[in-house]
């Protein structure tokens, strides 16, 4: 019995430094949505923004069988974090006034004010969370059954895994999303940059459902292969690296002038 409970511990700690990880990416969007809102207003969008994205990702939870097992959820997900990101990358690629892109941004969301920041909040961590889940889904499923009878279609211990591991990275989130904030007053380009890696997340997804069983144009085992996994944190890493010495940053303007 002592060695069951110390596979969940293991998953558990696995299972947070991955929601750590995934969190990165999630928080620097949740900055660029909040940035326009007024200084006293940025914490409380982001903190209420994760707080009804908890309340939808518990209720998706207990819903994780439907969710893991419905390729158009997934689907639906995918195109969200694709759309999200390929249009703002594109209207900055190739929108008449580049220079001006982030501040049209900023004007055309500080107009929906405070309440509609935080739902945008709410919506886009919902999205992110359907490859959370489904990750820590993966991991959990590997351990041994309980002794907490079912919840949700899954093992009760297998789903307090998940429940646990989701919390440590809404909580990561939370912390991240306010240093981000700071961090994209000196470094304005990473807010394309976030919008990328959001597609790229979207891809992730897209992948996903494509090596769904009732779909089948790619092989099941594929989303979690090697090279897949070696892939996709390659071209994250190389997106986050191209943002972070981009053009249009504060500190090379300094250094510049």
């Amino acid at each position: 019995m002592e060695s069951i409970w110390l596979e969940y511990v293991w998953a558990l700690l696995i299972l947070i430094g991955l929601e750590g990880l995934l969190s990165a990416d999630n928080a620097l969007v949740l900055a660029v949505i909040a940035k326009h809102l007024p200084e006293d207003q940025k914490k409380r969008a982001i903190n209420y923004g994760i707080l009804m994205a908890f309340i939808f990702r518990v209720g998706a939870l207990f819903a994780i069988s439907f969710i893991a097992n419905v390729w158009w959820i997934q689907a639906i997900g995918a195109a969200y974090l694709l759309y999200l990101g390929l249009k703002h990358v594109i209207k900055a690629r190739f929108g008449k006034h580049n220079e001006n892109i982030h501040n049209d941004d900023e004007k055309e969301s500080a107009g929906k004010g405070f309440w509609p920041t935080v739902g945008k909040i709410a919506l886009a961590d919902l999205a992110f969370a359907i490859d959370s889940i489904l990750a820590a889904v993966a991991i959990a499923l590997g351990l041994p059954d309980s002794q907490f009878g079912e919840i949700g279609g899954m093992d009760g211990g297998q789903f307090a895994v998940v429940v646990l591991g989701g919390i440590a990275g809404l909580i990561l989130i939370k912390f991240a999303a306010t240093w981000f904030v700071k961090l994209l007053e000196k470094r304005p380009a990473l807010e394309t940059t976030a919008y990328a890696i959001v597609a790229w997340v979207g891809v992730k997804l897209a992948v996903i459902t494509f090596a769904h069983k009732d779909i089948g144009v790619l092989d099941p085992h594929f989303p979690h292969s090697t090279i897949w996994t070696l892939i996709f944190y390659g071209v994250l890493v190389g997106i986050a690296l191209l943002g972070w010495f981009a053009p249009g940053n504060k500190s090379s303007e300094k250094s510049s002038a």
